[in-house]
């Protein structure tokens, strides 16, 4: 999968360019990171293709020096999954955070 980086989002595309995944996050008023969606397209789904989008997530907040919650759901059970490998990427209030993720047609 070829990894896209944007403000906001990160996403993956197949050799066509059809969406395949996708992560987006917003900036906090406290500088922190908020995953606020996951996507993932139905073809994909229950192969890990979740679980490797969060790794591109973590390692590029990872290399930024950000530090995160998540809103959305899925993410935030992933990180509190993975804290341990991913420590210096988490909010101190990740355990506070409510997970609902938005819904904007992707689902």
């Amino acid at each position: 999968m070829d990894w896209h980086y944007e403000n906001g989002r990160i996403y993956g595309t197949d050799e066509k360019g059809e969406l395949m995944c996708e992560a987006t996050f917003v900036r906090k008023e406290n500088g922190e990171m908020n995953i606020d969606h996951t996507y993932v397209n139905h073809d994909l789904r229950g192969q890990g293709a979740a679980g490797k989008m969060m790794e591109a997530v973590a390692e590029y907040f990872r290399k930024e020096g950000y530090r995160t919650t998540a809103s959305c759901s899925y993410a935030n059970i992933w990180l509190k999954r993975h804290e341990k490998q991913y420590a210096e990427i988490l909010s101190e209030t990740i355990g506070e955070q409510a997970a609902a993720c938005k819904i904007d047609g992707k689902h």
